[in-house]
């Protein structure tokens, strides 16, 4: 991961077909909004994420887009139905062309 981004996902390991479970998700990033200088009087080139989505097997869950006022480690919190066992896909896109991913997988009991 570059500078340090990590994302971190909470999926419960097992639901029951038809339930509904809350996923958590954070990404450390510190959101460089391409206004500040650095020590040598360069600007910091803007890099904040963008967007973010969440597929499970394939279908998509959510799909935000973020604007330049997002704060630095951007938190979501969400809900999803779980049809089926399967792995949700967490995909968070920089605008410096960078794309972080996480996979979680969930059990149906």
């Amino acid at each position: 991961m570059a500078d340090g981004v990590k994302p971190r996902v909470k999926v419960p390991k097992t639901a029951s077909a038809g339930d509904t479970i809350t996923i958590k998700t954070l990404i450390s990033h510190k959101m460089e909004s391409g206004q500040r200088k650095d020590g040598d009087g360069n600007v910091i080139p803007r890099s904040i994420i963008n967007r973010f989505t969440c597929d499970f097997n394939g279908q998509n869950v959510i799909d935000i887009t973020l604007e330049a006022a997002i704060s630095t480690n951007p938190y979501f919190e969400f809900q999803a139905i779980v049809p089926e066992a399967g792995e949700f896909k967490f995909t968070w896109y920089d605008d410096d062309g960078s794309v972080y991913e996480e996979t979680k997988e969930i059990s149906v009991s």
